[in-house]
């Protein structure tokens, strides 16, 4: 296996609301570069060049619940792009859960925000630079 293979292949969250979760991630995740790459009736992949990050209705056909401590953090590429990220998902229905800013209990480097998205998953994006030791 190749070392500069990520450790992670995709994650998935499930939706009770499609339609308007799919209006949220766009909108939010264009922020960072991400755009849809598949489309299916009940589920969209986004990414920048492979499918990394999916939302979906529920496979068993049981309501999307959120789970207690998971989370799900996007790379920024630089502390405007989480500002940004931060006001468009408020912007879009997001409850905040963290305004952008350092975190120095998670390193001098990061700089991140933290919001629910539209079904209460606790979504972020985090800058790290690379120059601040």
């Amino acid at each position: 296996m190749s070392t500069t293979t990520p450790c992670l292949c995709h994650v998935s969250l499930g939706t009770n609301q499609f339609e308007a979760a799919a209006q949220f991630y766009d909108r939010v995740l264009s922020t960072l570069g991400c755009q849809r790459l598949f489309e299916y009736p009940a589920a969209i992949a986004y990414g920048k060049a492979f499918p990394e990050f999916w939302i979906q209705a529920p496979f068993d056909g049981q309501p999307a619940t959120t789970g207690n401590g998971v989370h799900i953090a996007f790379f920024a590429a630089n502390k405007q792009q989480v500002d940004d990220f931060y006001q468009q998902a408020l912007a879009a229905g997001a409850k905040d859960d963290g305004a952008p800013g350092p975190r120095p209990l998670y390193g001098n480097a990061y700089y991140g925000c933290f919001v629910r998205d539209l079904d209460g998953h606790k979504i972020e994006a985090s800058f790290w630079d690379t120059t601040v030791s």
